[in-house]
Order: structure tokens, then C-alpha cells, then sequence
């Protein structure tokens, strides 16, 4: 059954290759994207969506622009991984669509409110700001929602810091408020995603599609390589975002298991740490589920189909 989403991003290189994961896949209806601050600043990241849509030749999907810092702290983004402009490495042409006037929290509550109980499910790849504001707009989302998909946190890894991945880490209470919310979530986190490496067999395969998409995935992934092995010491780019794609597309590909999450606020070493308790079976009301696998090669086999129906 196809799955309506709306893609609340920062893009970003990985927000990139989600974002044509979805275009490209018919099981798959992209309803919006929200864009929020995150790997850049709100205007070069809603610029970069729209870009992608014009490379695809789907400008009629709607783009709203959200919030451009965390709830409560300091604008934080990653430059040293995606450049200034927030996809270094590529070129992108002029969209010929504005962005909508409504912002991202607002669309959210009205897209969902719009449409049929369980039939929307929200995708995040960036900071949740966008969600945690849409559910204090408005609390009754959370039972129209089929369920929230982010790839952020991790089980046992860190990636900003030695405790937590950078979506997480940029606005904690914004993630603590989606995660304690009684709605689904299911959480895709670097344990699952630092193995969906873009070795150069997959850029080879991406190349022979010879499309405008194909060309702006390898040029997204020539200069994604060289960023994350410089900052991480990465052979091959983990490119994080499209698992939350892949999963939505055949559950098969990311395996997921139930656990209770809870996401550090406060700790001075620890804030943004999601604390994943695998210590029991979970209960029988727990409404989070954790990523624990991926199907690599079938992972990459949906990606690369994606892109060349592009």
C-alpha cells in the first residue's frame, strides 16, 4: 500500500538521496517537505529542497519553510560535512516554484488534520523542531498520525558527540516532546545507517544509470566521501537519510525491534543521547520501536531503481 509522507528535512546531501528515494518509489506519495534548520541554515536548506524538486521535475510537491533554530538553543549546523551551501559538489538549478507561505508546523497540523485518520506518516531527517511544534500547535495530530519515522539517535553510537548523532543532539527537548508523545515512532538510528556505506560499486551503478539524477548522486557522493572521511575517518559515506525511505518502502530491508526510548536533555556530556532500554522484553504499551539491521544490498538496489525511474 502506498504510503503518504510528509518529509520534514534539512538537506543536506543524505536529505538529498531521501528526497529522490521518494520521488522515485511508487510505493511511496510525498504529500510536502518541511524544511528545518539543521545540517545549514533554514534559507540555504528550503532552497536546496526546492532545487531538488526543480532536478526532478517535480516542483508541483509543496515546500514549507520551518523553523530555523532549536526550541530553546543556539543555531547549530554542519558545514564541515555538507559545506556552506549545504550540498557542496553539485549544482542546482533555479526553482521556478515558490516555497508556500504557510510555515512547516502549521502545514504539518493542517495536511494532517486534512486528510484521512492513519493515513499520513511523518518523516524526519534533520532536528525534530518542526514536529515537536506541530504537536503543541496541535495535540490531536497524534491520533491522525500512522506513525513518525526519524533517522536520528542511535542505540550504542554517537556521531556530533561520543553520546549523540547530530540530528538529536541539535535540539534534545525538541526530540524528547516527539518521543513521548503516544504515537508510533520508530527510530533509525546510526547503528542501522553507518552500513548503508555508498562504496564506489554503488556510484559505478548509479553512474550507468546516466541520468540528470544519477550524475547529481555521484557528484553528491564524490564530495560526501571526502567530507566524512575527514571528519570521521569513513572509507565509504554512510548516507543516513534514505533508510527511513527504505523502510517505509519494504519493512523487510531495516529491521526494527520495540524498545522504550527516552532522549538526555540536561546531561553536560550526555545531552542528546537517546537511551535505548534493551534490558527486557518491552512492554506491552511501548509505542517506540528501534532500527537493529539492514539489508545493504537490497537497500541500495531500491535507491539506484528510484533514481532511474527519476
Amino acid at each position: 500500500m502506498t504510503r503518504r509522507i510528509i518529509l520534514d528535512c534539512d538537506p543536506g546531501h543524505d536529505d538529498a538521496v531521501a528526497i529522490m528515494f521518494a520521488l522515485g518509489s511508487p510505493d511511496i506519495e510525498l504529500a510536502a517537505i518541511t524544511t528545518v534548520g539543521g545540517n545549514q541554515t533554514i534559507d540555504k536548506v528550503t532552497r536546496n529542497a526546492r532545487g531538488i524538486l526543480a532536478l526532478c521535475g517535480r516542483e508541483e510537491v509543496p515546500v514549507y519553510r520551518g523553523a530555523e533554530r532549536p526550541l530553546l538553543r543556539q543555531v547549530e549546523t554542519a558545514p564541515s560535512i555538507h559545506g556552506e551551501t549545504g550540498l557542496d559538489g553539485v549544482e542546482l538549478p533555479i526553482p521556478t516554484v515558490a516555497e508556500r507561505p504557510q510555515r512547516a508546523a502549521q502545514a504539518i497540523v493542517e495536511i494532517v488534520r486534512e486528510s484521512e485518520p492513519g493515513s499520513i506518516t511523518l518523516v524526519g531527517t534533520g532536528p525534530l523542531t518542526n514536529l515537536a511544534l506541530a504537536v503543541r500547535l496541535e495535540p490531536a495530530i497524534v491520533s491522525r498520525v500512522r506513525e513518525v519515522v526519524i533517522m536520528g539517535g542511535g542505540i550504542y553510537e554517537g556521531n556530533w558527540t561520543a553520546a549523540a548523532e547530530f540530528n538529536i543532539w541539535v535540539d534534545p527537548e525538541a526530540a524528547r516532546i516527539v518521543f513521548d508523545e503516544p504515537w508510533r515512532v520508530t527510530m533509525v538510528g546510526l547503528d542501522v545507517t553507518h552500513r548503508a556505506l555508498a562504496t564506489s560499486d554503488v556510484v559505478d551503478q548509479a553512474a550507468r544509470i546516466n541520468t540528470p539524477t544519477g550524475k547529481f548522486f555521484v557528484d553528491l557522493m564524490r564530495f560526501f566521501r571526502v567530507s566524512n572521511r575527514e571528519a570521521f575517518g569513513f572509507a565509504d559515506p554512510p548516507v543516513h537519510d534514505p533508510c527511513t525511505i527504505a523502510y517505509l518502502v519494504d519493512p523487510a530491508v531495516v529491521v526494527t525491534k520495540a524498545a522504550p526510548v527516552a532522549v538526555e536533555t540536561r546531561g553536560e556530556l550526555t545531552a542528546g543521547a537517546t537511551v535505548v532500554d534493551l534490558r527486557a522484553p518491552a512492554p506491552a504499551n511501548c509505542n517506540t520501536r528501534v532500527a537493529t539491521q539492514l539489508d545493504r544490498e537490497r537497500f541500495w538496489e531500491l535507491v539506484l531503481d528510484a533514481i532511474a525511474r527519476l
